[in-house]
């Protein structure tokens, strides 16, 4: 049987069967899905929040990047994490599985504490670093406290909700958290038309109504995974007993390998923020609502970066688990491939999006309208390239390679994109559409290098064995 699968897999270099990539669309889509009804309800939220004009809509988005360093933080924790789970569920080591679940929920719990001191305690002092510059950041400041205030309330949830969540996608039960998702957006989107505007006879929250409805969502999102983890108890669930029973020495070594994907996934969100506060700089609410609404529309084929990603993680991590290496590394070939593909259809579809910002974004001014525009169709041409790349990050964590994406990412991050970025800010007078092409052009060389790095097969680990 191995023979003849060998034999196959040697045909078949760079392309895999229909029934392969069958397999990976079935983890990519219910994921590409969760995430494509996020980001609707999302741009419903930017809709209803635009009503209220730009200074609103800034204030919100301005709140909202607190959230993103948060979400990113608990998303790597997740990933890494998930290389450990995944493995485990390959090799069918449900101790393993446990284990890594509670590395996942104690490193999320690290975080509540950073979080509301930011959201409840300092919001005008962090929040007014996202706004230095801009013409209007008092006006923009007021609305963005607002709505942090409220949000203060997500913390405990979303990490609980997170951690679940990512636990039953890594075993590739990925049609769970799907449904929950349905649910939890469903309700934000009901609020939000209940609280933002004051419909069937609810208060006029105005942004407050925006974060009371994230916050009902979220804490509803929360109950049903809890519902599944008592009552389905999958095998990474942990008793209360069991809590105590922690494997430091797997601890420690999930934790090595993890550093450095939380390092890379940090500094990535880092200088996002950063570039975004020089962006917003660059004008007045115009920017900050204009950029805020283009990533509003974007986010709708982002969606292909976490369905790659989950389904190359799992794919890989469980032939890995199972010790078949030469089949992982023929199917890493097929993934990337794949990958190519189907970047191309998403820098298409990105294209299409842009014919429904007149629709959503048309109370905006024209300035911030010009801006979104431009920013969505720069940003579909950029699809193709990181696409693949999230692949290639993808295929290198999936066997334990962390290092690849955390020192080639944040080497280029740290001394050519941020002194890059600097010297754009602030000894030139360019746009921030422009400002982002120049920088994103670096990811060109990030991919180079990962192809690079990829062939020396450090990722070829099987990670459950007590050695690797």
């Amino acid at each position: 049987m191995e023979q003849t699968e060998t034999t196959t897999l040697t045909k078949n270099k760079y392309f895999g069967t229909r029934k392969f990539y069958g397999g990976a669309l079935s983890l990519a889509v219910p994921i590409m899905l969760q995430q494509l009804i996020q980001s609707m309800v999302s741009l419903i939220d930017n809709f209803m929040v635009s009503g209220l004009g730009d200074i609103s809509m800034s204030g919100v988005n301005v709140a909202g990047q607190v959230m993103f360093i948060f979400m990113v933080y608990l998303n790597a924790i997740c990933m890494a994490g998930g290389i450990f789970l995944t493995q485990f569920f390959g090799a069918k080591d449900t101790d393993g599985m446990k284990q890594t679940f509670l590395f996942k929920l104690i490193m999320g719990l690290a975080a509540l504490v950073p979080y509301l001191l930011t959201c409840a305690v300092f919001p005008r002092q962090v929040l007014s670093l996202m706004l230095i510059g801009n013409t209007e950041a008092e006006a923009i400041l007021d609305e963005a406290v607002k709505y942090i205030n409220i949000t203060a309330l997500l913390g405990l949830p979303q990490i609980v909700s997170f951690c679940i969540a990512s636990s039953l996608r890594d075993m590739g039960k990925v049609k769970t958290p799907l449904y929950v998702s349905i649910a939890a957006t469903a309700t934000n989107t009901l609020f939000n038309w209940l609280l933002i505007f004051g419909n069937l006879g609810f208060p006029k929250m105005g942004v407050r109504g925006a974060a009371a409805a994230t916050v009902i969502a979220r804490t509803l999102e929360f109950v049903i995974f809890m519902v599944i983890y008592v009552r389905k108890k999958p095998q990474f669930a942990v008793k209360f007993t069991e809590i105590l029973k922690l494997d430091g020495k797997l601890f420690r070594k999930i934790l090595k390998k993890g550093f450095l994907v939380l390092f890379c996934e940090m500094v990535w969100v880092l200088s996002e923020t950063v570039t975004t506060a020089i962006y917003n700089g660059r004008g007045g609410a115009d920017v900050v609502s204009g950029m805020a609404s283009s990533f509003a529309i974007a986010n709708l084929f982002f969606v292909a970066f976490g369905g790659i990603y989950s389904s190359t993680g799992v794919i890989l991590g469980k032939t890995l688990g199972e010790g078949k290496l030469e089949k992982a590394r023929q199917q890493k070939n097929w993934l990337l491939s794949g990958s190519a593909v189907f970047g191309v259809i998403m820098m298409l579809f990105g294209f299409v999006t842009t014919l429904v910002i007149p629709l959503v974004f048309g109370k905006l001014s024209e300035s911030a309208v010009e801006i979104c525009r431009s920013m969505v169709i720069m940003m579909s041409f950029f699809m193709p390239i990181w696409v693949y790349m999230n692949a290639q990050i993808a295929v290198g964590r999936a066997g334990g390679d962390t290092a690849m994406g955390a020192y080639t990412d944040s080497v280029i991050t740290i001394f050519i994109m941020m002194p890059m970025l600097f010297a754009l800010g602030f000894l030139t007078n360019i746009g921030p559409v422009a400002m982002y092409f120049y920088i994103k052009l670096l990811d060109i060389i990030k991919i180079v290098v990962f192809h690079i790095w990829l062939k020396k097969e450090r990722w070829l680990k099987n990670l459950t064995t007590r050695e690797a």
